[in-house]
């Protein structure tokens, strides 16, 4: 059976009453804080209006297209930081695999695996505070020849806290994005970590689109925030202008201390998904980590917000496969975005 085909006025008529907010958006509006809330606050019963809401404005500036993504963990473990959520930091005991910084022969061969399973993002991710200046060097290195072998996949880069200096040497290499997500809201920050602040999270961001870096940061759902907290950091990352927004689900890992958590359950993601694509329209919004557990066989239903995915795992615990990605892509009648070296060679052959 083909899927059903839906325009962006197809879904504002599905809406419902979430079909004025679109409308909004769509016009330039913003929601405000209550409009906000009232996304977090809806029933079960208004969940598919909710959806379709979101996935009009979706379907305006991304239509049916869904990018993947994949990360490399290139230096795992031996974080200094208490961040809660994290296997990998100071306070955790996690059975997670511990190594220093990958060569740049393993990260660039990295890199044309990913762009051999239709990656259009790369991103490599390094546990620490932030990069040293051997780091940034050793990176920019990997980075210049990625940017040489495939010029057109997007190079994105998580490596703790930055400055400006240590961005504008990143832009200089041919990184594209820098990631650092903002997490949760100023007022629940301390609740999840203590050895930074949010503000030091802000200020990276800030640095790296000050150095003409597209900016990629977004949350955790689950961690024990407020609907208030979701709202002041939608709010937040939409003042900060993110092109990039990874909407992560908290996944419990044992050794961590927020491991004894439960899942977010699936009504709050979809929700915290249509948020984020409302308060944020133009963002690539990403279903990030956590996705496949706490979605469940329900993954697919994050595609109606989200226009990116990552496949293949995250920095310690696994993921969706690219096959089984594709197939559930391609089941609701979205598409793989072919803008990837091997996509477009394997388009123009077919």
């Amino acid at each position: 059976m083909t899927p059903e085909v839906v325009t962006s006025a197809d879904a504002l008529a599905r809406a419902g009453a979430f079909g004025t907010l679109a409308e909004s958006v769509l016009a330039d509006g913003a929601l405000d804080g209550a409009e906000a809330r009232r996304v977090l606050a809806s029933s079960d019963d208004e969940l598919p209006a909710l959806l379709w809401a979101a996935f009009a404005v979706r379907a305006r500036y991304f239509g049916r297209r869904v990018r993947l993504c994949v990360l490399n963990n290139a230096r795992s473990g031996l974080c200094p930081e208490d961040c809660g959520y994290c296997s990998q930091s100071a306070v955790a005991t996690s059975d997670i695999e511990r190594y220093r910084m990958k060569s740049v022969d393993q990260l660039v061969g990295a890199a044309r695996a990913a762009v051999d399973r239709g990656a259009r993002r790369y991103c490599v991710v390094t546990s620490a505070r932030g990069p040293s200046e051997r780091d940034i060097g050793h990176l920019a290195e990997a980075a210049r020849r990625i940017r040489a072998e495939y010029p057109r996949l997007e190079l994105c880069v998580s490596l703790g806290l930055m400055g400006d200096p240590q961005a504008r040497a990143l832009r200089t290499a041919g990184v594209d994005f820098v990631n650092h997500n903002l997490n949760t809201s100023r007022r629940f920050y301390p609740e999840i970590c203590s050895t930074h602040t949010y503000d030091d999270r802000v200020a990276t961001v800030q640095s790296a689109k000050r150095a003409g870096l597209a900016a990629c940061s977004g949350v955790i759902v689950g961690m024990g925030e407020t609907d208030d907290d979701l709202v002041e950091v939608a709010l937040a990352l939409r003042e900060l202008a993110v092109e990039s927004l990874p909407v992560n689900f908290l996944h419990p890992i044992d050794g961590t201390p927020l491991g004894a958590r439960d899942v977010p359950a699936l009504g709050r993601c979809l929700r915290a998904l249509a948020l984020f694509r409302l308060t944020s329209p133009r963002a690539d919004v990403r279903a990030a980590g956590g996705r496949e557990k706490a979605l469940g066989g329900f993954q697919g239903l994050a595609l109606y917000a989200a226009s990116s995915i990552f496949v293949d795992g995250y920095l310690t615990t696994p993921g969706q496969v690219p096959a089984a990605a594709r197939r559930m892509i391609e089941d609701l009648g979205f598409e793989v975005d072919l803008d990837t070296p091997v996509a477009l060679a394997l388009a123009s052959t077919a």
